[in-house]
């Protein structure tokens, strides 16, 4: 059976989807897949069973696969910490910093844990699902490329393109990138899935003969939007979301606010708020009063103290203060619970120069970055109810509380084995808390209570259990896709389901 390769025409053409949506589409025809991206850029990380860090991409293409999560599945995750550097994770652990230029000039450490990597998983799994980065034609980068076509070279891998007609230009996107590419790497691109259309889509189908005509190369489907069904976004806030808008959340909507740091991490935190009916979430950069928002999100962060100077320059702390002032509820998330307390302190230069930074002083709890990274799946009670929480922890700090202050969580356990201890703090008054648990809100008792007391009138959507959205996803490209092609550019005889 053959390997599959999606590469892109560009950055987020839809890469990730394609390759979730392949993920559960050949486990449902009973193929042995998973997931495997040698390099990742993204600061949306998660933890794996065995307590490894990866990109949440390709955990989520692992659960799509119906198969653990493993470090192998992303070798190399870049995590940017300033504009033009990031934290290098190996293999699942924190390996070193790197500027750009430092990564980008020599990559042949990086490929060959890369491909280390890759071998373990062909040799574990019957199908791997690589998912290229950006697009797979930077002719300038091209010999430093270990995640695209190198990479299907390595694997023997058929390369589906991923074209992104939304943007426009979709001709151009594909006829470009294969005109480009070298003769060896053209000939394995064995399909074109052109992506994110809107419309009727029978008016594209002389696009669809045209685009075959132009390259020599079959189009698989093409894939319209889906609604009514969300799956995590890599690395970026979705371009759905609603970013400071000037008007304030509709009525009768708990509106909650998040503030929008330049270095963001693991913003799927937000989703179950953003996906709740009864919520409107608004993403905010810049300071503007508060009075129509019943909560306030502090997310994570790359870079806390860089956030924390950025967020105070712009003029937060009036605001966030006035909102505090008025009983508004507040919650900080990893970093955005550092910013909370009294002081954060890098003594070893952990996220850039080393040093301490003043906080909003709204928690009394401060924070030292140490020189190793927690990394932890971990469940707990949420304090003073009967509500487990469920998480992972990924974070250089230690959070110490001050004298009386109240922890947020009592753990129960980390990385599937019995654990005691404390995460996180909560104010006297409830109001304003923080805590190292990403996936906070994904419980929906977690979520309900959160949001109960931001708005005591708070009521869930009542009905059933919502269905598995990755089996609404690969429904949706079965329904679009050309699958009987699909599968023999697989190698599979036949569908199995």
């Amino acid at each position: 059976m053959n390997h599959i390769a999606v590469l892109g025409t560009a950055s987020d053409a839809g890469k990730s989807i394609v390759a979730t949506a392949l993920c559960r589409i050949f486990r449902n025809a009973g193929i042995d897949a998973a997931p495997y991206k040698a390099q990742n850029m993204s600061n949306n990380s998660g933890v794996t069973p065995d307590g490894f860090e990866m990109g949440r991409a390709q955990i989520v293409q692992a659960l799509a696969a119906r198969v653990a999560p493993h470090a192998d599945m992303n070798p190399v995750l870049l995590k940017p910490n300033t504009d033009t550097g990031a934290q290098v994770v190996l293999q699942g652990r924190v390996c070193t910093d790197k500027t750009a230029r430092e990564y980008f000039g020599d990559t042949r450490r990086w490929a060959e844990a890369a491909f280390e990597s890759l071998e373990r998983l062909m040799a574990r799994h019957e199908m791997i699902v690589l998912e290229g980065a950006g697009s797979c034609a930077e002719m300038n980068l091209y010999e430093r490329d270990f995640v695209n076509f190198r990479s299907a070279r390595r694997a023997g891998a058929a390369v589906i393109l991923v074209a992104d007609i939304d943007r426009g230009g979709v001709f151009a996107q594909v006829a470009g990138t294969l005109a480009v590419i070298p003769p060896e790497d053209r000939a394995l691109v064995k399909g074109v899935i052109v992506n994110r259309f809107r419309g009727d889509k029978s008016l594209f189908e002389d696009g669809v003969r045209m685009l075959e005509s132009m390259t020599g190369v079959p189009v698989l489907g093409v894939i319209p939007y889906f609604r009514g069904f969300t799956i995590d976004a890599e690395d970026a806030v979705p371009l759905s979301s609603v970013v400071d808008p000037k008007r304030e959340p509709a009525d009768g909507k708990i509106g909650v606010a998040a503030i929008y740091f330049p270095h963001i991490s693991n913003f799927t935190d937000l989703s179950p708020l953003e996906q709740d009916p009864a919520v409107e979430l608004h993403y905010l950069h810049y300071p503007r009063s508060l009075d129509a928002y019943k909560a306030l999100v502090l997310p994570g962060s790359k870079n806390v103290r860089g956030d924390l100077e950025w967020m105070l320059s712009k003029g937060w702390r009036e605001p966030i203060e006035a909102f505090r002032a008025k009983g508004g509820l507040i919650i900080g998330l990893c970093g955005g619970y550092q910013m909370l307390g009294e002081r954060v302190e890098d003594p070893y230069g952990v996220e850039g120069v080393p040093g301490s930074s003043e906080s909003l002083g709204i928690l009394p709890v401060s924070t030292v970055l140490e020189r190793e990274k927690a990394l932890y799946n971990t469940e707990g009670t949420l304090s003073g109810t009967s509500c487990t929480v469920s998480g992972y922890e990924i974070h250089m700090g230690r959070t110490m509380l001050a004298e009386g202050v109240h922890s947020l969580i009592e753990v129960t356990g980390r990385n599937g084995a019995v654990a005691e201890g404390v995460d996180g703090a909560i104010s006297a008054d409830g109001r304003i808390m923080g805590t190292y648990f990403h996936g906070f809100f994904d419980r929906p008792d977690v979520k309900e209570w959160f949001l109960r007391m931001a708005d005591s009138h708070y009521e869930p959507v009542s009905g059933g259990a919502s269905s598995d959205p990755f089996e609404l996803l690969a429904a949706h490209f079965s329904a679009n896709l050309d699958l009987e092609r699909l599968f023999e550019i697989a190698g599979a005889e036949r569908m199995k389901s």
